[in-house]
């Protein structure tokens, strides 16, 4: 009786173990399946940057952990950061224009962040124009151009002249600092204008133009700003990398005063050694195949000097140019960072195929 008890025992027991067996089995299976069905299927990972609780702009730290700053914010960072070769492109440009832009600013008592102003504004192409017609690295309309003193004409528009309309944006950026004391209500200003956003904050009863309710556009304006100022100032945490060869080099040139008329461009940049393309190249601003001046205005063409532009790249021509913004040394700096973190991974891998475990 005892005897049929105990194999009756290990049958069962034998049975229970099977049963568990094929269970652990299954299971295992199952496991391997959802592995295979969720590992990735593009070679590289998208990582949301890191929000901080605040961010600095023109001298004063702006709180953002308010739920609709902090989102706002995120947008626009997260947008710079994977917009890769825009982000890329406009760190070279900088290289070019800053030097000339962060002078004016300064002269004028204009904080140094608002160079990023036309960074988002224009993508510091001097000749680009919007639908609504505004025009130029600062993007003015013909009506605000005038006002704050550039000429244009037929033949003229100061907008798309690098140094004018930057002082001239200098102009309408003390105008409205004085209005509002705030260098943040002046940015979306400078978007919106000063009479929507003086308007709306009587109308909303608000102290901040971060609490006003706006259009989208106008709304996301002052977080770009910050944003791309963020990348710009540390561009190897957000996986820009770049070199100094890699920068847009600032091309020598020499002034021509001219206070009569030209009729023949091109016959006027034949005779300075250059071609008719490099002088609209480094004159944006000529909107015709002539110069009108009425024998009342005297304009400074800017024909590159000599034959220097087309080896501005060839360290044998020119001397180095030396880096002029944070931002460029902290994107060369950067790469050197990157080259001792890949060579020290290089050794480390190496080693481990020397002595394996």
């Amino acid at each position: 009786m005892k005897m049929r008890i105990s194999k009756n025992n290990l049958a069962s027991f034998l049975c229970g173990g099977v049963v568990c067996l094929t269970a652990c089995i299954s299971m295992g299976s199952n496991d391997v399946e959802k592995v295979i069905e969720s590992r990735p299927v593009v070679s590289s990972m998208t990582l949301s940057p890191d929000v901080p609780s605040s961010v600095p702009f023109c001298g004063k730290l702006i709180d953002i952990t308010r739920y609709d700053m902090r989102e706002a914010y995120d947008r626009e960072l997260s947008s710079f950061t994977y917009f890769h070769s825009t982000t890329m492109l406009l760190i070279k440009r900088a290289n070019r224009y800053f030097p000339v832009i962060e002078p004016i600013l300064k002269a004028n008592g204009i904080p140094d962040d608002f160079k990023y102003l036309a960074v988002i504004e224009s993508h510091l192409d001097p000749r680009v124009s919007s639908p609504a017609r505004a025009v130029g690295m600062w993007q003015l309309l013909e009506g605000t151009a005038r006002e704050y003193g550039l000429t244009i004409t037929p033949t003229v528009d100061e907008r798309c002249h690098v140094e004018k309309a930057t002082g001239a944006a200098c102009r309408y950026l003390k105008a409205a600092y004085k209005k509002y004391g705030d260098w943040a209500a002046v940015a979306a200003s400078y978007n919106g204008g000063m009479g929507r956003i003086s308007g709306e904050l009587v109308k909303q009863d608000a102290d901040s133009s971060f609490d006003l309710w706006l259009v989208e556009e106008t709304t996301r304006y002052i977080y770009r700003i910050m944003a791309i100022k963020q990348i710009f100032e540390n561009p190897s945490k957000y996986g820009f990398v770049l070199r100094a060869r890699d920068l847009y080099k600032p091309i020598p040139t020499v002034d021509v005063a001219v206070s009569q008329d030209i009729q023949n461009l091109s016959a006027f940049a034949k005779e300075h050694g250059i071609t008719y393309a490099d002088l609209k190249r480094f004159n944006p601003w000529l909107r015709d195949r002539k110069l009108v001046t009425g024998g009342k205005t005297t304009f400074y063409l800017f024909p590159p000097a000599g034959k220097s532009f087309s080896t501005v790249y060839l360290h044998s021509s020119l001397p180095k140019q030396k880096l002029q913004t944070t931002f460029l040394n902290n994107a060369c700096n950067s790469v050197h960072k990157q080259q001792e973190l890949f060579r020290r991974i290089a050794e480390t891998k190496e080693a481990g195929r020397s002595h394996p475990s």
